[in-house]
């Protein structure tokens, strides 16, 4: 038996994971896309071999309804989804601090419910997407959930008590490394080293300081040690690093961002 999948409001994430799901094994046929608009439906055909179809076409025909709407959004496309969804149909949420109690206190009773968090790493297969089951998510609907966001990177399951710090985390998170990027990019000019040159010595730091903290196994204070050598350059920056409060500003913008997930979920919006 096929399996039929949707990617409801396919925007950059949706159509990521439309393509990470078809280089890793997943057939055209059987992935369905909406869009709001009706040419950017027929360019993912055109692209990809999927089928465009409305949102309640969605919901009659496809095993999972995967929504990647913005959470300000996802109340109106619920609203046209609960008369079309049956109870056996497999909803996973991808919108930041919306609970899956959300979904389920909408939905038919007994709806299965994944929440995801992603991060647009997804679009060049790197994304870190945490998934937490609902109230009637099954082990067999994790997997599930597991199998299509592992075609665009790692997963990791989590508590949903625990998706408001995930998304602080590794949601928001290529964000905080970009702004340190940019940062870092102006020091650079401001020592005297053209905008490309410094972006690009920036860069490829930053890439394999990441690759050796995900395959060294090492702790990073460990690998920040053997970079700081007594007396030397490292350990001046780090001073003024520490004298700055970097660490506590971090610490203070990583629970900020909690914080406004946590108020999203309750529906407040600004």
């Amino acid at each position: 038996m096929t399996h039929k999948v949707a990617v409801l409001g396919t925007g950059k994430i949706g159509e990521a994971l439309l393509s990470g799901m078809i280089r890793a094994g997943w057939a055209p046929a059987d992935l369905l896309v909406t869009a709001r608009r009706p040419e950017r439906a027929e360019e993912l055909r055109a692209r990809y071999g999927v089928t465009p179809v409305t949102n309640p076409e969605a919901a009659k025909t496809a095993d999972t309804l995967i929504l990647t709407v913005k959470p300000q959004d996802m109340g109106t496309l619920l609203d046209e989804l609960v008369p079309h969804v049956p109870a056996d149909r497999l909803i996973i949420s991808g919108a930041a601090g919306i609970p899956t109690s959300f979904f389920e206190e909408r939905l038919a009773a007994g709806t299965p419910v994944v929440r995801v968090m992603t991060n647009t790493p997804a679009l060049v297969d790197e994304a870190m997407s945490v998934i937490s089951g609902g109230t009637h998510a099954t082990a067999g609907h994790l997997a599930h959930a597991e199998e299509i966001f592992g075609a665009v990177g790692k997963t990791l399951r989590v508590p949903e008590s625990q998706q408001d710090a995930c998304t602080a985390l590794s949601g928001s998170g290529p964000a905080y490394f970009f702004y340190l990027v940019e940062a870092m990019t102006d020091a650079g000019i401001l020592l005297g080293l053209p905008r490309d040159k410094a972006h690009e010595l920036i860069v490829q730091s930053a890439i394999g300081a990441a690759v050796m903290l995900r395959d060294s196994g090492e702790h990073p204070v460990k690998l920040r040690e053997n970079v700081t050598s007594p007396a030397g350059t490292t350990i001046n920056a780090i001073r003024e690093l520490e004298n700055h409060g970097v660490r506590a500003a971090l610490i203070a913008a990583l629970e900020a961002a909690r914080d406004r997930s946590r108020e999203l979920a309750s529906g407040k919006k600004d």
